[in-house]
């Protein structure tokens, strides 16, 4: 069987497992009398396969003959956990096994890929990158992910002046899907809100290989009072498009984690972009209001 019966026969099972079908997948090669097979007739489309990704997993069912559906529906609306996905002897389903290095590799992606240029400047980011050479560097590295050279400590400082109240800071961090699929939602939704407090930011600035302590070295540059940095969470096989907002009153170098107030979870499955936005915003006052973050906050 040559390679275009090949793909002909994984498309057609594809697309049955997705729509459901239970018909048996055609054979599409005939035998010749000596016994060989040959092409069949039929055209291999140059169309690309469905993405199974977009499947939504809170209603994704395939248990053979269930005695419950309707609840067992329910339960799995409250959850993206891999319920319900059946079982072909002692084994997963095709499906199944599909989908999870469909998500596996999705989250690969979003660690080793970048963040567009054009992403970077339809949004108007000022461009920085910390010390890291290169993402192999970034990855087993990170006290080199925290800090800046002296030409990127200049365009921070010709960016966010001296002492500004608000800094809103972007890095890639460990998924560039998740910074290109919510920071344009979530920018204009803090700003929008710190407006009603008539507290105005300068511009943007997006940091390339950014650990989270980079806002700690932007922090002793400037001498931010408040800086939230938007930044792509690790991601895992539910979703490679989850990112985090960091907000920190006057961090330096050397301030424990615990003075960060963290907003997890933001991506369209979770907390909305537009929702964890206003949230920020809200936070951000109380910060400068209390001149305190992350556990002291609760404390005044």
């Amino acid at each position: 069987m040559d390679e275009q019966n090949i793909r002909k026969m994984v498309e057609q099972m594809v697309e049955q497992m997705i729509n459901g079908g239970g018909n048996q997948v055609k054979t599409i090669t005939n035998q010749t009398p000596a016994g060989q097979a040959t092409a069949a007739a039929t055209p291999v489309s140059s169309e690309c396969l469905p993405d199974i990704t977009k499947i939504d997993l809170k209603s994704w069912f395939l248990v053979d003959h269930p005695k419950n559906k309707e609840e067992y529906l329910h339960m799995k609306s409250k959850t993206p956990a891999r319920l319900g996905v059946g079982r072909a002897g002692a084994r997963y389903k095709t499906m199944t096994m599909l989908r999870v290095r469909a998500d596996h590799a999705a989250a690969q992606d979003a660690v080793f890929s970048d963040v567009s240029e054009d992403f970077i400047k339809k949004n108007n980011f000022v461009f920085v990158k910390t010390l890291c050479k290169d993402k192999d560097e970034y990855l087993t590295r990170p006290d080199l992910g925290r800090r800046f050279g002296k030409e990127e400590q200049e365009i921070i400082k010709k960016t966010c002046g001296q002492n500004p109240k608000v800094l809103i800071i972007v890095g890639d961090g460990l998924s560039s899907s998740a910074v290109e699929a919510n920071v344009e939602d979530m920018i204009p939704a803090i700003k929008q809100g710190l407006s009603m407090y008539q507290i105005n930011v300068p511009p943007s600035i997006f940091i390339k290989h950014a650990r989270v302590g980079a806002m700690d070295d932007i922090g002793q540059i400037t001498d931010a009072d408040v800086i939230c940095m938007l930044v792509g969470e690790r991601p895992g096989l539910v979703t490679a498009e989850s990112m985090s907002a960091y907000i920190c009153y006057k961090p330096k170098h050397g301030i424990p984690e615990s003075k960060r107030t963290v907003i997890s979870n933001i991506h369209r499955g979770g907390t909305t972009p537009v929702e964890a936005g206003a949230h920020a915003a809200e936070l951000i006052k109380r910060m400068l209001d209390k001149k305190a973050s992350g556990i002291d906050l609760n404390k005044v």
